[in-house]
């Protein structure tokens, strides 16, 4: 696609505005959908569509996007690009589907829990030349992004570890732990995106450890609740990465880099940064709660930054080499924990 062609038959101070229609309007495609339809300039919800049939009436009804078939969709001329946010099991299909149509495309993570169902994605996006971005949210955090920066402008010498906490403030419910492809698929797998972006050096080599620690009804349905991964980084860098289902005081996101000649840090956020300090202690505003809390503005960012893809060209800000990076990340995880042992990423495959 060149640049800024066939894009809406509006234009504003921000040059054209593109039309995204969304596929999949349950909770995460609801927040895509009300962020492209009033918060990002440049950007208009051209269409909404979902097999539920009462999932789209209700974001249309609190966007004013049209209800369309996903059929009907991805032939309109009126939509420039789709929004894959449909359950993970369907991510592929509707992109090989998107690719033929000549749409460009955003796709939620994970794009499939299936390594050989990533690569057919991605192959159908490389065949049809369509623009094709990850949501990978959390690159767009400003905080996550200065530790990106500092180390990839050299700012903080040459680097040397990487370390990085997600907690969730509670467990989901074992239904979709039994679904979900397992922590280091589900939950990790933005870690592991983190992991790459930040140390700008692909992964060779896993060892992870997980145990029950929090739910026992999670191990019941075949996953672990706690984990720990090293990451050995093609440069020699180490990446160590936390991840607990259960942070009872919030959700705790975390990063740092660490190099020779200094560290970057991206820390929680709290509702405001006021103390109170008194004879009987200190206290402190609670972690925000909710991922959304904590990573609106990423999220706002993430889509400016798609449309800035669309409209300027360039390489992609979360590609179809990412997807199958990570996914690759992940299962060599698996396989470690499973098998007590490093995995080289090269046994992946």
């Amino acid at each position: 696609m060149s640049k800024g062609a066939g894009f809406g038959v509006d234009s504003g101070p921000e040059g054209p505005i593109l039309r995204i229609g969304v596929i999949g309007c349950g909770r995460i495609g609801r927040m895509h959908a009300g962020i492209i339809a009033r918060e990002v300039p440049g950007l208009a919800l051209g269409g909404v569509a979902d097999v539920m049939t009462a999932a789209a009436e209700s974001v249309s009804e609190a966007t004013g996007a049209p209800v369309m078939t996903i059929e009907e969709m991805l032939a309109s001329p009126e939509i420039d690009a789709v929004a894959i946010c449909s359950s993970t099991d369907t991510h592929v299909d509707y992109i090989v589907a998107a690719a033929e149509a000549g749409k460009p495309i955003f796709c939620e993570k994970p794009v499939s829990l299936n390594l050989a169902e990533v690569e057919r994605g991605v192959a159908a996006v490389e065949a049809a030349e369509v623009p094709f971005m990850i949501g990978f949210n959390r690159r767009f955090d400003p905080g996550h992004e200065s530790v990106h920066d500092a180390v990839a402008e050299h700012t903080i010498g040459d680097l040397h570890l990487v370390r990085i906490t997600s907690r969730d403030p509670a467990p989901p419910p074992v239904e979709y732990v039994a679904v979900s492809g397992g922590i280091f698929m589900d939950m990790m797998i933005h870690d592991f995106d983190m992991a790459r972006f930040v140390a700008g050096s692909d992964v060779v080599e896993v060892y992870a450890k997980g145990s029950v620690r929090v739910d026992p009804a999670i191990g019941e349905a075949g996953d672990v609740d706690t984990a720990v991964v090293i990451l050995t980084h093609a440069d020699g860098t180490f990446t160590t990465i936390d991840n607990s289902r259960e942070a009872v005081y919030g959700y705790d996101q975390r990063l740092e880099a660490f190099g020779s000649g200094g560290m970057a840090v991206s820390d929680n956020e709290s509702a405001h940064y006021g103390r109170l300090l008194t004879k009987g202690g200190a206290s402190a505003e609670p972690l925000a709660w909710f991922f959304l809390d904590r990573y609106m503005p990423a999220y706002r960012r993430e889509w400016a930054a798609f449309r800035e893809y669309l409209v300027s060209g360039g390489p992609s800000p979360a590609g179809g080499n990412d997807a199958i990076q990570v996914t690759k990340i992940a299962m060599a995880a698996g396989q470690s924990m499973r098998e007590d042992r490093p995995v080289k990423i090269s046994e992946i495959g």
